[in-house]
């Protein structure tokens, strides 16, 4: 017996995403429904690589009384005028936005590090999906958290561009063959030419300077992961099509040599470890793309702060970091509080 799954946000690349891993992953569906935008109803998507369409159902007169599991991947207007009807209908909400993250009574999970905080579900029959940069970040942090306690972490992100949506992707690819053949590449999507450049700017600035992008790692970690853990980031726009990259700098309580963190990261769920140091040792996002690990490489100590530690973590942001998050979110809720059967 399995559950009744809506995607919402279902034509856009995460939302496509989540369709996608539901089927790799045999999440145990008897009926999906692929939920959209007025603009997109009527339209079709893929259930995975199956070869069955679905067709796309309009949000606004989507009836979600019956359903299990609700995957949003909307954007936050969306989530908050919907994840409350869906909640109130009877259907868990799963919610990659940012609206909801921070919310006293909605746990943030990844199920590799916070399984347990899933519990908390129940006061508002919503869940949030973290960040794509945190998520990515936090699979590397947790086993080394564990083993000598972290107390501060130096994070810069290099972060792809479908990061932004379809969007930035076709900006990307516009820009450049603009410039291979001589014509305008006035940016539209992000704030400056995105080709053959980066830009040290994702999302908006705040008062202090940091970004709302900075500001959401800084305040994730704590909630997934420890309030104690002092963060700084900073988040770069780069011209990758899909993998987000991060350098990550560790302070540690106890000492934590480059050898520990290694064998830690060998068994760590989540976590493919590559560092040969070697040309070519290590991996880059487009190694990473299509796959479901973190990757991280480069593991080395930081002689300039004490129990200091540096590594090199890559991975698809469209699957760790939003749709495989998502569902793998969604499995922890069956097994743990949805049983069907």
């Amino acid at each position: 017996m399995g559950y009744r799954v809506v995607v919402v946000g279902a034509t856009g690349s995460v939302g496509r995403e989540m369709l996608a891993v539901l089927s790799e992953r045999e999440f145990p569906i008897d009926e999906v429904a692929a939920v959209a935008s007025s603009r997109s109803q009527g339209s079709e998507v893929e259930f995975g690589d199956t070869g069955r369409m679905l067709k796309v159902k309009n949000i606004e007169h989507f009836d979600f009384a019956g359903w299990d599991i609700a995957l949003f991947s909307a954007g936050s207007e969306v989530a908050k005028a919907f994840a409350p009807k869906a909640a109130a209908a009877g259907c868990v909400v799963i919610d990659n936005s940012s609206f909801y993250r921070m919310d006293p009574d909605v746990p943030l999970i990844v199920p590799e590090v916070n399984p347990e905080a899933i519990a908390g579900y129940v006061a508002k029959n919503i869940i949030a999906n973290p960040n794509c940069s945190t998520a990515q970040m936090v699979v590397a942090l947790k086993p080394l958290h564990d083993a000598a306690i972290i107390k501060r972490v130096v994070v810069a992100t290099y972060q792809s561009v479908s990061g932004a949506g379809k969007e930035g992707m076709d900006e990307l690819f516009e820009q450049s063959r603009n410039i291979f053949v001589g014509d305008s590449a006035e940016p539209k999507k992000f704030t400056k030419q995105i080709a053959f450049n980066v830009i040290p700017h994702i999302d908006s600035f705040l008062d202090d300077g940091y970004t709302k992008e900075e500001w959401k790692m800084m305040v994730e970690v704590k909630k997934i992961l420890d309030p104690k853990i002092k963060l700084t980031a900073t988040c770069v726009r780069v011209p990758v099509f899909v993998g987000h990259s991060e350098a990550v700098n560790i302070e540690y309580e106890r000492e934590m040599s480059a050898a520990k963190a290694k064998s830690i990261l060998r068994e760590a769920p989540g976590i493919m470890l590559v560092d040969k140091r070697e040309d070519g040792g290590y991996t880059t996002p487009i190694e990473a793309a299509g796959d479901d690990a973190t990757y991280v490489s480069r593991v080395r100590e930081d002689p300039t702060v004490d129990n200091g530690l540096a590594f090199w973590c890559v991975s698809d942001n469209l699957r760790k970091g939003a749709a495989l998050n998502a569902v793998q979110i969604a499995e922890l809720l069956g097994r743990r509080h949805l049983k069907k059967g």
